[in-house]
């Protein structure tokens, strides 16, 4: 069975300001999530499966499904505050999402089948997908899932701080830990920092850092579900906390259930964070497209 590609898509785009998940950058109109599709597809994925939210649902397959009929499987889940929330009870003010992992393990029902998972509003390159390809189908399993790898100075924006899961790994390429880092930018010196709690720590260019592109068995689904019990007895009361797929990840290795291993790829991310990220995203979609690495219109 070929692998799944499972697409975040239920962000609220907080600090953009907009629904980025379908503004179109392509020259066409694409968005930045078609271009990811469009190299699962030529890279052997077989289907893929939308994480949104139920109320810009049909908006947002009016946009998709024109484009993607007979070309690849789709399948949509919504992810919602009360979903796997039974016996648990959280703020009534609070509107943001439970994160990362809480939007997988939404997917429950629907993968089955080994599997990548991306953003939707960042582009990884046509070489990710293939290495990703390659690792589902001939190396993961119950005991290995892995994470691409990216050099950090290739992840950041220069519109504002960016969140990464900044992983330590061992010397035979294998993940030893993972932190969620939420405020990553760099200085007017040319330093990249971390800052949390108003105390900056330095980071090297070349720290290999999660962009939510990871690929799982399904039994990490499983996993997630678990430690999101974890995760509402100690933040469930929180307006703002989020339950991150890097943090499940780093449970994985914890609890002793097998390997990650990080796949480094030297592919220069971008995507859009803040509004003022968009005209810059356009223009190296109009260089990809230039350089035929992807059809002027992708469908």
């Amino acid at each position: 069975m070929a692998p799944t590609l499972v697409i975040l898509a239920a962000g609220m785009a907080s600090r953009y300001g907009s629904m980025k998940q379908t503004e179109g950058f392509g020259p066409s109109g694409e968005t930045i999530m078609e271009y990811s599709i469009y190299d699962a597809i030529r890279a052997g994925f077989g289907k893929v499966v939308f994480i949104i939210r139920e109320d810009f649902a049909e908006s947002f397959k009016k946009i998709l499904e024109p484009k993607l009929v007979g070309k690849i499987k789709t399948a949509y889940v919504y992810q919602s505050l009360d979903k796997f929330t039974e016996g648990f009870s959280y703020p009534v003010d609070r509107v943001k999402p439970w994160g990362t992992a809480h939007a997988l393990l939404c997917c429950k029902e629907e993968v089955k089948e080994v599997f990548a998972i991306i953003n939707a509003d960042d582009y990884y390159g046509k070489e990710a997908f293939e290495q990703a390809y390659t690792f589902l189908t001939k190396e993961c399993n119950e005991t290995t899932n892995c994470i691409l790898g990216y050099a950090l100075a290739n992840t950041l924006s220069e519109n504002g701080t960016v969140s990464r899961g900044v992983c330590a790994i061992n010397d035979q390429g294998y993940l030893t830990s993972i932190q969620e880092r939420t405020k990553i930018y760099r200085k007017a010196g040319g330093q990249i920092v971390f800052e949390e709690e108003e105390i900056e720590t330095p980071l090297k260019e070349d720290t290999r850092v999660s962009m939510n592109f990871m690929c799982f068995s399904p039994g990490f689904i499983q996993l997630c579900e678990q430690e999101f019990v974890s995760f509402l007895h100690s933040k469930g009361q929180e307006l703002k906390s989020e339950y991150y797929i890097p943090y499940v990840a780093g449970r994985f290795k914890e609890l002793g259930l097998g390997q990650v291993k990080v796949i480094p790829t030297n592919a220069k991310w971008f995507g859009v964070t803040y509004k003022a990220d968009a005209p810059g995203v356009k223009a190296s979609i109009d260089t990809l497209v230039a350089n035929k690495v992807y059809p002027t219109s992708l469908w």
